[in-house]
C-alpha cells in the first residue's frame, strides 16, 4: 500500500477556474511523465507549463505542474501537483489518465496519513489539518493552526521526555539494587512524577473548552410558547431559519444552526416552548427540549419584557446546568414596551440588544480566552482526553511504589504505561485502529 502511487483531486469538484490534482508515491515522477509532455522534475518547487495528454496522445488540457522531491513534500514522498482548468471534464480525464499510467485513487486522508507515517507530522497535527479545513469560525482556525504548528505536541513530548527520565532513574535502582545511595534521592523522583501529573491535570482541564472551540458551544433558547425564541434565533443568525407565527407551539422540534459570536463558534438551538398540558406531538418536542437543556453549554431563558417570571422560570434561573453555569435571562420584544425589566433586553424586530447578547454569550461560554491573542494548547478531541486520563491514572498508580521501602519494578511499569499513552496520543507508535478512525473523516485529496 505505501509503495503505491496515489492520486486524487485536491480541490472541490464542479465549475471553477482551476482544479488541483495531487499525485504522490515512490515512482510518482515516472507516472506523471506518461501524462505530461516533456516532463521535468528539476528544479523542484518550480511552476512549469505543460501539456496533459492521454496515452493515445489526445490532449486533455494545458496547465501548470510542480514537483516536490522526497522528503521535502507534504507526504515525504515524491509528489506532483497538476493544475488544470476546473469543471467536470478536464479534471476527470486527467485523473483517469494518471490512473491508467499506474496510479491508484487515494483513500480518504491518505496523503496526510502518509505524512504521519513518514514522520512529516504527528497524529495531533494531522487532526489539526482536518480541523482547519472544517473551521467555520476564526477561533476554530486559530486553535487548529496552533496545533498544526505543534503547540500541543511539543508540550506532550516534553512530558514524555520527563517521564523517560523518571524511568531511567528507576532502572538504575532495578539494575543496581545493592548500591547504598541511588543517583537521585527518591523524594526527587516523586517530585518529578508529581510535576508531570500536575501538568497533565492542567491539560485535562482544557478539554471542555477545547471541545467547545472545535465543535461549537451549544446555546439553547428556552422559554414559554410565543416568548420570541424563534424570532431571536433568526435575528442572531441573520437569516430566517425557524418558522415564526403568533400561534403558540409553532416550534415542535429543536432546530440547530451554527454561527459565531466575536469569532467564537456557537451552535444555536431553538426549542419547543415549555408549557403544561401540550398536545401529544408538542409534548414530544418538549421532551427533546429538556434533553437539549441537559446537554447545553449555556441556556437563554427567553421571557417577554411585559411578562412576570413564573415559579418554574425562577427555579430554572437558579438551577445550575449539568455542564456548569446558570441560565441567562433574556427579555424579548423590547420594541413593544417601555419597561426596563431584569435581564438582557433585546428586540429581534429592531436589533436592539443583539450585540450585547452576543458578547454576553461569548464571554460566558469561552471566558477569558476571548481576550487572549494566542490560545494556549488545548485538548480538542475525546481521544486526547481519554489518553491523558489513562496516563495520569498510571502515574497515580506508580506513586505508592515510590515510597519506602518501595518497589522500583512496579513503579517503572506504571510510568512506562503512562509514557505509552503519550506515545499513542502523538503517534510515536503505529496504532492502525487509531489511524483508521482519524483519517476516515478526511476528504480524499488530503
Amino acid at each position: 500500500m505505501l509503495s503505491d502511487v496515489i492520486v486524487a483531486l485536491a480541490t472541490p469538484p464542479g465549475r471553477s477556474a482551476l482544479a488541483v490534482v495531487r499525485l504522490s508515491g515512490d515512482v510518482a515522477f515516472a507516472v506523471a511523465a506518461k501524462v505530461i509532455d516533456d516532463f521535468v522534475s528539476n528544479p523542484p518547487r518550480s511552476a512549469v507549463l505543460g501539456r496533459f495528454a492521454e496515452a493515445d496522445g489526445s490532449e486533455i488540457d494545458r496547465g501548470i505542474y510542480l514537483t516536490y522531491r522526497a522528503p521535502g513534500s507534504h507526504t515525504g514522498e515524491d509528489t506532483v501537483e497538476l493544475m488544470c482548468h476546473g469543471g467536470l471534464m478536464a479534471p476527470a480525464r486527467l485523473l483517469a489518465a494518471l490512473e491508467a499510467a499506474g496510479a491508484r485513487a487515494a483513500h480518504p486522508g491518505e496523503f496526510t496519513r502518509r505524512a504521519v507515517l513518514n514522520g512529516k507530522m504527528d497524529l495531533i497535527q494531522a487532526e489539526a489539518v482536518g480541523d482547519l479545513i472544517d473551521a467555520t469560525a476564526p477561533a476554530q482556525a486559530r486553535a487548529a493552526l496552533q496545533q498544526l504548528d505543534g503547540g500541543l505536541s511539543q508540550r506532550l513530548m516534553k512530558l514524555r521526555t520527563d517521564l523517560s527520565g523518571v524511568v531511567a532513574l528507576l532502572s538504575y535502582d532495578i539494575d543496581c539494587p545493592d548500591e547504598d545511595e541511588p543517583p537521585v534521592a527518591p523524594a526527587t523522583v516523586r517530585k518529578q512524577l508529581d510535576e508531570v501529573a500536575r501538568q497533565i491535570d492542567h491539560l485535562l482541564r482544557t478539554a471542555s473548552a477545547g471541545e467547545r472551540v472545535r465543535d461549537g458551544a451549544v446555546v439553547v433558547l428556552a422559554g414559554r410558547p410565543n416568548a420570541g425564541k424563534s424570532s431571536l434565533f433568526n435575528a442572531l443568525l441573520g437569516l430566517d431559519r425557524a418558522i415564526v407565527t403568533e400561534v403558540p407551539g409553532t416550534t415542535r422540534d429543536a432546530i440547530e444552526a451554527a454561527t459565531s459570536f466575536l469569532g467564537w463558534p456557537v451552535r444555536l438551538v431553538d426549542t419547543a416552548g415549555l408549557r403544561a398540558d401540550p398536545d401529544r406531538i408538542e409534548q414530544l418536542g418538549i421532551e427533546i427540549s429538556h434533553r437539549y437543556l441537559q446537554a447545553a453549554d449555556m441556556v437563554l431563558l427567553c421571557v417577554e419584557a411585559d411578562e412576570e417570571l413564573s415559579d418554574e422560570e425562577q427555579e430554572l434561573l437558579s438551577t445550575a446546568l449539568p455542564r456548569g453555569g446558570l441560565p441567562l435571562l433574556v427579555r424579548t420584544k423590547m420594541d413593544t414596551t417601555e419597561r426596563a425589566p431584569q435581564g438582557i433586553p433585546v428586540s429581534a424586530a429592531t436589533g436592539v440588544g443583539l450585540d450585547v447578547l452576543s458578547r454576553a454569550i461569548a464571554e460566558r461560554v469561552f471566558g477569558d480566552r476571548i481576550q487572549l491573542a494566542d490560545l494556549e494548547p488545548m485538548l480538542t478531541r475525546e481521544r486526547h482526553r481519554v489518553a491523558l486520563q489513562r496516563a495520569v491514572e498510571s502515574l497515580h498508580a506508580a506513586r505508592p511504589f515510590l515510597e519506602q521501602p518501595g518497589d522500583p519494578v512496579l513503579a517503572a511499569h506504571h510510568v512506562q504505561q503512562a509514557t505509552g499513552d503519550l506515545d499513542t496520543l502523538v503517534g510515536a507508535v503505529d496504532v492502525e485502529d487509531v489511524l483508521d478512525r482519524i483519517f476516515s473523516s478526511f476528504c480524499v485529496g488530503k
